[in-house]
């Protein structure tokens, strides 16, 4: 039909080639595949509660919830002074996975009534496998006290401008400084009108009336009625009156306490850039929008952006996801095209000219054909996807050339170009499905693997299975039908039918004789080839997943539970000082107290409210001898810097894990876990190749303890409780009052006396 009818040949060779190129313009481009999100973290804040309390009065009962869920294969905590962590993990062979997160937030949703009220609601928070595509630092680069305010307003404008993007699926800042009012009171003053702070925040907040006072209705209108007592302003707070207690007298809090604005100390996290404070923007984009058209309107925004920043503040792009998307493609698209050119060259050579041209057609048109299915089957395109491509030439060729061996062999038996090329599709249907189907199943388990790691690697078999399944098709049509069409062609007369080496010929045919004669001879080597094989790869060093060739790596720091995040900030400097030393190293860019964000797909943020971690990315001047570099640094890290548990890390390719070897135990007593879990470490660092080790239990975080004598306090009309009660107001402050709606998004906090008179606010989770 394809040979008769020359308008359906032409016709199909200009959808494939017109599907192919449209779909390879408009494929999504990433680096890497994504990987269905199947772990969520659950944060829930319980302020002022030791680990003890928070593991039996938030983790146990959400653990408990959880449990009822059949889908979940694994649930993992970590309880820790005011915070409880839970990490939750779905089963490999689930792969529609919104229905079991939406049963998880439902429980979620129970447990709720079940934890203390003091219990801050439980956040779910998704572990997506991928990439921010963009992230950006504004750093304050003057020698003067930083002012993070401003970094903080300017972040949240590039949030807003990059969110306008199309493709933009969500904006996250890191190193946040959020603002407060901060009333500050000195202790002779607070004791001298009889109160405490607790009871000062009360007179504050009382001031500012949130709700409704009625509806007022007549017969022409219809109005809400309200008190006019917003906190609008620091001048309208340093009016508010304060009532001294017993005497019946009041004052203004201007006039007994400081009413100041300013971010909030300690901070919860930070974020250095480039050896500055700074607050970073993290942009992530929709996973069927091309990164690098996304990533050309991004950088148009920075550029604006960045003309309108005053002297002092910096904006420095840290991850451009995009230039290692067009690296990443770049380089396997490139060793496509070698690959195919080289074939077509074999090809040249022992088919002769114009079967080389032909068989080497099927190349190009296949290519196109797959990047076609690609798109109607929303695959992506990436290192995985395009490197089946690359496996599958050698594969997709033998069809076109059994096809036009066919028929020219016909030809030459004086057959019509037509009957050769009905006659070619009807002897080799058959026994070219058979081949292919065969090769099909053989890809089948790697395309259909169940899990991350099915996800990651499938498309290598799925792309593979489109393209000789495409071969398949364009051989018994187009191929079959170029060859009649082409039969009194002759482009290149002078290899007509390629080179003929006599010497190989002669082997060939022996070889041929020999394994005719004596069968067993043949089997025998057909046998022996694979059990070599098979022996030899046991020798080999066994990786599944090999390391990224990345210009960058990242470092971990842990130092002991009770140390604040300023103490953790000058230790990050120090190593960023030490890194920079490194001939190989550019810079490294730290943050604080959480997590860093996700620039590389498998490494998933699990630290949040902890003052004493940092995270660091580390940025390579080249890719040459990362694993060398790695290896040194952890040595020298570990020896410069002993007070702090530091993990320099290659950035690994795969499903995201917490480490290659991971070891559990389990038991009733913390402290004995504790004790089995140090001498584990110490066996471990003894074996040859462990560079590393670290427990998740950490050390005993130590704290105050107030041993009350409970006779005493109840002659002076105190209980156990209202002592907790007044210790938590002078020691961790509360809050003295609402948001400011009108003008500013800022709370108000009152704080207590401490021993130099000052004041100190340290409960940043307090609300009205």
């Amino acid at each position: 039909m394809f040979y008769r009818n020359r308008q359906l040949l032409l016709l199909t060779l200009l959808l494939v080639i017109t599907w192919g190129l449209s779909s390879l313009l408009t494929l999504p481009r990433l680096e890497d595949p994504e990987i269905v999100q199947r772990n969520s973290t659950i944060t829930t804040f319980l302020p002022g509660a030791s680990p003890d309390r928070v593991e039996a009065l938030i983790t146990e009962k959400i653990e408990t919830e959880l449990q009822e869920l059949e889908e979940i294969s694994a649930i993992t905590s970590t309880s820790s002074s005011g915070i409880s962590v839970i990490n939750v993990e779905i089963k490999d062979e689930i792969r529609d996975i919104e229905p079991v997160w939406s049963k998880v937030r439902s429980k979620l949703d129970d447990a709720v009534p079940l934890l203390p009220p003091d219990a801050s609601a439980p956040e779910y928070r998704d572990a997506k496998v991928s990439a921010n595509a963009l992230i950006v630092g504004l750093s304050w680069t003057l020698d003067d006290r930083p002012n993070l305010a401003i970094l903080q307003r300017l972040a949240e404008d590039l949030s807003d401008r990059l969110r306008a993007i199309p493709g933009t699926d969500s904006v996250e800042t890191f190193g946040d400084a959020p603002e407060e009012i901060r009333i500050e009171i000195a202790a002779p003053d607070l004791a001298r009108l009889r109160l405490d702070a607790a009871q000062l925040a009360a007179q504050i907040r009382a001031s500012d009336a949130k709700v409704s006072a009625g509806q007022f209705r007549s017969e022409t209108n219809e109005l809400l009625f309200e008190l006019d007592s917003e906190l609008d302003s620091i001048e309208r707070i340093r009016q508010i009156p304060i009532q001294v207690a017993g005497d019946g007298y009041s004052t203004r809090l201007g006039d007994i306490a400081n009413v100041v604005k300013g971010t909030i100390e300690p901070a919860l996290e930070l974020a250095i850039v480039d050896g500055f404070p700074a607050v970073v923007v993290a942009a992530r984009i929709e996973s069927a929008i091309r990164v690098d058209q996304w990533a050309t309107f991004a950088n148009q925004e920075l550029e604006r952006f960045q003309a309108e920043l005053s002297d002092g503040i910096a904006l420095s792009v840290i991850l451009d996801q995009s230039q290692y998307v067009e690296q990443r493609l770049n380089g396997v698209l490139g060793n496509l095209i070698l690959s195919s050119l080289l074939v077509v060259a074999v090809s040249f050579v022992i088919l002769g000219g114009k079967s080389s041209l032909i068989v080497g057609s099927a190349l190009p048109l296949t290519t196109l054909m797959v990047f076609g299915c690609m798109k109607a089957l929303n695959v992506q395109l990436h290192q995985m996807s395009v490197t089946g491509l690359i496996i599958a030439i050698g594969l997709l060729i033998d069809n076109a050339i059994v096809v036009v061996d066919e028929v020219q062999i016909r030809l030459r038996q004086g057959l019509h170009p037509e009957q050769a090329v009905n006659d070619t599709v009807k002897h080799l249907l058959v026994p070219l499905l058979a081949s292919t189907l065969t090769t099909v199943f053989a890809f089948l388990p790697i395309a259909i693997s169940p899990g991350g790691t099915g996800e990651f690697i499938g498309t290598i078999g799925l792309t593979v299975i489109l393209a000789i399944l495409s071969s398949l098709f364009l051989s018994l049509t187009v191929i079959a039908a170029l060859v009649g069409r082409l039969a009194q062609w002759e482009p290149l007369p002078v290899l007509q039918h390629g080179v003929r080496w006599r010497v190989l010929e002669r082997i060939y045919d022996r070889s041929l004789e020999m394994v005719f004669r004596r069968p067993w001879f043949g089997v025998a080597i057909a046998v022996i080839l694979p059990i070599l094989g098979f022996t030899q790869a046991s020798q080999l060093e066994q990786q599944f997943f090999p390391p990224t060739n990345r210009d960058q790596f990242q470092i971990e720091v842990e130092l002991p539970g009770q140390t604040p995040i300023n103490r953790t900030r000058e230790l990050a400097v120090r190593i960023r000082d030490t890194l920079r030393q490194q001939d190989n190293i550019n810079d490294v860019q730290w943050f604080l107290g959480k997590s860093a964000p996700t620039f590389y797909y498998n490494v998933i943020p699990t630290r949040e409210n902890a003052p004493n971690y940092a995270q660091g990315i580390v940025q390579l001047t080249s890719t040459r001898m990362i694993p060398e570099t790695i290896r040194s640094l952890q040595t020298e890290l570990d020896t410069t810097f002993p007070e702090a548990q530091i993990l320099v890390r290659q950035l690994e390719q795969g499903p995201p894990f917490d480490a290659p070897i991971e070891l559990r135990l389990y038991g009733a007593d913390i402290a004995e876990l504790r004790q089995l879990s140090d001498q584990l470490r110490v066996e471990l660092s003894q074996i040859a190749g462990v560079t590393h080790t670290r427990s998740a239990l950490n050390e005993a975080r130590p704290k105050l303890a107030l041993a009350v004598d409970e006779i005493q306090a109840r002659r002076v009309q105190l209980d156990n409780q209202a002592i907790g009660r007044q210790l938590d107001a002078a020691l961790d402050g509360t809050t003295g009052g609402s948001l400011l709606e009108a003008t500013e998004d800022l709370p108000v906090r009152c704080a207590s006396p401490t021993n130099n008179g000052a004041i100190s606010i340290i409960s940043p989770r307090s609300t009205c």
